[in-house]
């Protein structure tokens, strides 16, 4: 008797997904045209508007990778959902360094630098190291993964990342074995980001933490691109964390550090409602929100509504975390 296989629930049906070589093919002709950064990142931009589309200002900059993008995708790693297009998931951005307005965001990072950009691995580590990002992407292979991607706010989009798995760059460092959690430090920039100067409130820069088993999951990415190409600065440029069984205020922003502790970090929304945001922060339909349900979720573009997964719907890589 033949071997009947039952594929997982947050598998994409073959019928339903863009082959691979039509994606990669189009992503590859803007490259070479110079529109691969920009070609999405201009629509919606108003005649006489002060602001620079976001990805056009970013490929103004020397940019050493271009030949790094589109990454191969990792097939392993797909969803049942189609993809968010990419104008709508780079002009709807929670990145309060630059703004609370979501919409605003886009507008507004045209000023920031992130290039050339360093990123410190320190703590409990055999061998701290500081380097650039572009030699960080040069030390280690890049890679395109599709992750559903859930807002605390009860919206969620489907992403192509590209990056390296983040226990790749943890080892660079060699954590020592004391070392039980990873905190995440991003940048502080009041010059370049609005926010950060007139939100006082905040406790700037923002600051992140996960267990060091959850950051050497497989799941957990170091992102530095999007749609095949870099990361515009709206997404959290250069360098950013990925962790999809979590809420999305736990993938921290334009990081400057990692520190490996042996004590749990504090991390910035914690801090701040302690109440609403706990520290592990796992998608858990069964835990509302204060103020709303967290059961059901709208994805962006078609404002479905659809049904909230436990852990995102990645539980057979993390739930074993959990119990």
């Amino acid at each position: 008797m033949s071997n009947i296989i039952i594929p997982p629930g947050w598998r994409i049906p073959e019928r339903e997904a863009t082959p691979e070589h039509i994606f990669a093919n189009r992503r590859r002709f803007l490259r070479t045209m110079g529109l691969g950064a920009i070609a999405l990142g201009t629509i919606g931009c108003r005649a006489g508007d002060d602001h620079r589309a976001p990805a056009a200002a970013a490929a103004a900059l020397p940019n050493p990778n271009l030949d790094l993008y589109p990454a191969r995708r990792n097939s392993q790693y797909t969803v049942d959902r189609p993809l968010t297009d990419e104008s709508i998931a780079a002009h709807y951005n929670n990145f309060y360094e630059f703004s609370e307005t979501k919409e605003r965001v886009s507008e507004l990072v045209g000023g920031f630098q992130t290039r050339p950009w360093d990123l410190e691995i320190t703590g409990l580590v055999n061998k701290p190291l500081k380097l650039t990002v572009d030699e960080l992407v040069r030390k280690l292979p890049l890679e395109e993964r599709v992750y559903r991607f859930r807002c605390v706010e009860a919206w969620a989009m489907t992403v192509p990342w590209t990056g390296i798995p983040l226990k790749k760059v943890l080892e660079l460092a060699e954590p020592q074995s004391s070392a039980k959690y990873v905190r995440f430090t991003s940048f502080l920039r009041p010059d370049q980001a609005p926010n950060q100067k007139s939100a006082t409130w905040y406790k700037w820069p923002y600051y992140e933490g996960m267990r060091i088993d959850e950051a050497t999951n497989e799941l957990a990415m170091m992102v530095t691109g999007i749609y095949g190409h870099e990361l515009p600065k709206q997404h959290g440029a250069p360098l950013r964390i990925i962790v999809p069984w979590k809420y999305g205020y736990k993938g921290p922003k334009s990081i400057v550090r990692i520190e490996l502790t042996e004590e749990q970090p504090p991390t910035f929304w914690n801090d701040l409602a302690p109440s609403e945001y706990s520290f592990l922060s796992n998608v858990d339909p069964t835990v509302p929100h204060p103020r709303w349900s967290q059961a059901s979720e709208r994805l962006l573009g078609n404002n479905e509504r659809v049904t909230t997964l436990p852990f995102n719907g990645y539980g057979e890589y993390v739930a074993s975390m959990y119990r």
